[in-house]
């Protein structure tokens, strides 16, 4: 392993599947482009990624930063929690949180449509969480979030009970805000999580930033809102992330490639 690194793990490139690779490699690049991104909070929060084919989900050690993330150093577990894979961090005894394993366990299970669950800690994602007014449609880009979800705080999610109003709070969502608490989005693939959660934490910023300034808003006409959130659902232009996922793997091929070990 080189670059940020300083865990020397053995790679899993020749230990599984191509599939499971091409998912460890993009899960990978997905945490350093949140610590690059600044959506990252030492070593607390998740991106957890569907391994293609099985009934598991691939997760990050709690205890590694988002910048040491890299395709072979993440854990691969179940949709009940049994660890299928994890490397040997030797007297570190890196394991997964169980917070993020209950909240995202619980919607790989029940979203059979969402390959990537990603949750963030950002200041901006917990000012505004903690808004009663949640996200307003002041922007073109916030209106793409019209639709959002909301869940009320009930404590660190530690117990599996919460699992159910997690799900009925998010229905066929992609993006959720849990009130109190941060931004979490579910979706697709991986290079849509990123695409995503960049904007929800772009929306939340230009709102605070508005807000702050004390002056009357300019409203848009409730049709208006909804006519442009219709134009950001699947079927209406390309998926997310795709046409910049090319682009974000170069940049992170010349600042640092070791995701990809």
């Amino acid at each position: 392993m080189t670059g940020a690194s300083n865990l020397q793990l053995p790679s899993l490139r020749d230990k599984v599947s191509a599939e499971e690779w091409k998912a460890r490699v993009d899960l990978a690049a997905c945490y350093r482009l949140f610590d690059i991104y600044g959506l990252s909070d030492l070593t607390a929060n998740h991106i957890s990624a569907r391994v293609p084919g099985e009934n598991a989900f691939l997760i990050n050690p709690y205890g590694m930063l988002y910048e040491e993330i890299t395709a072979s150093s993440l854990i691969k577990v179940d949709e009940s929690g049994e660890i299928l894979y994890s490397p040997d961090f030797g007297d570190l005894k890196y394991g997964v949180n169980r917070a993020g394993y209950v909240i995202h366990s619980a919607i790989h299970a029940a979203r059979p449509d969402v390959g990537c669950v990603a949750h963030t800690h950002t200041v901006a994602g917990m000012a505004v969480s903690s808004l009663a007014c949640g996200i307003l449609p002041l922007t073109q880009t916030s209106m793409r979030f019209a639709g959002v979800a909301y869940h009320d705080f009930e404590g660190i999610v530690l117990d599996e009970r919460e699992k159910a109003s997690l799900l009925r709070d998010m229905g066929q969502e992609n993006y959720l805000v849990l009130r109190n608490h941060g931004l979490l989005v579910a979706t697709g693939t991986t290079a849509e999580a990123f695409n995503a959660m960049q904007r929800f934490e772009q929306v939340c910023k230009a709102q605070l930033a508005a807000l702050a300034c004390g002056k009357e808003l300019t409203t848009v006409p409730s049709e208006i809102v909804e006519d442009t959130r219709k134009n950001y659902l699947p079927g209406t232009r390309r998926p997310f992330g795709l046409m910049e996922w090319p682009a974000m793997l170069r940049k992170l091929n010349r600042i640092d490639p070791s995701y990809q070990d």
